[in-house]
């Protein structure tokens, strides 16, 4: 299926050549924006598999572009120039699925974006784990009481430890020897059950429940 990808950076060189580079390869890009403000009305109203979206944007933060947009059945890829602990940290927070530094390659970035498209979380080598801690710091804090939590099989909940500790589908394919196809089935599954929307919110949720 060919991803529908919106792109918001108020760099038009670098935007224009993101766009360019993303159509000669097959996806389809539905608009762009180059502020925060226009990129919220716009990406409502395309609603894209995939928001390509740098952080420091007039108008409006990157972080906040995705907080508005998070209702969206839009996932949100980060691509900034920054990689600075705060800006990684307030745009996961705000909802996004992944974060690049600008220095990625362009394979690198259709790499990111099609694991966004799947629901996966992708981070330049060194950011996963800082998300992680993260999480991980506060899971250990106390939290309001927890809603009921439906069933999850035993499966499922197999595969959510797996997320927790980082693991991308295909690492996990291969560690249960089962197909890349089923882990996303489970992963969808289970992101259905608990009503959550990526597998930041699924590390989230497992390692608030100590299943990492």
């Amino acid at each position: 299926m060919t991803l529908r990808v919106f792109v918001a950076d108020d760099h038009p060189l670098w935007r224009d050549a993101l766009v360019a580079d993303l159509e000669e390869h097959g996806y389809q890009v539905v608009g762009s924006a180059p502020d925060g403000p226009s990129a919220v009305r716009r990406v409502t109203a395309t609603v894209p598999d995939v928001l390509l979206l740098d952080l420091n944007l007039p108008g409006l933060h990157g972080a906040d572009v995705c907080a508005q947009v998070a209702g969206l059945a839009t996932r949100v890829l980060i691509l900034s120039a920054s990689g600075e602990e705060h800006d990684v940290l307030a745009a996961m927070k705000a909802g996004a699925s992944g974060y690049l530094v600008k220095s990625a390659t362009p394979e690198q970035i259709r790499a990111a974006v099609d694991a966004t498209g799947r629901g996966e979380a992708t981070f330049t080598p060194g950011l996963a784990g800082l998300v992680l801690g993260e999480y991980r710091k506060l899971a250990s804090e106390p939290s309001a009481p927890e809603r009921p939590v439906p069933e999850l099989t035993d499966r499922e909940t197999e595969i959510l430890r797996l997320v927790a500790m980082g693991l991308s589908s295909k690492e996990i394919a291969e560690q249960l020897v089962i197909s890349h196809r089923t882990v996303q089935n489970h992963v969808h599954n289970t992101l259905g059950k608990l009503q959550l929307h990526n597998r930041v919110e699924l590390t989230r949720f497992a390692l608030e429940r100590g299943l990492n």
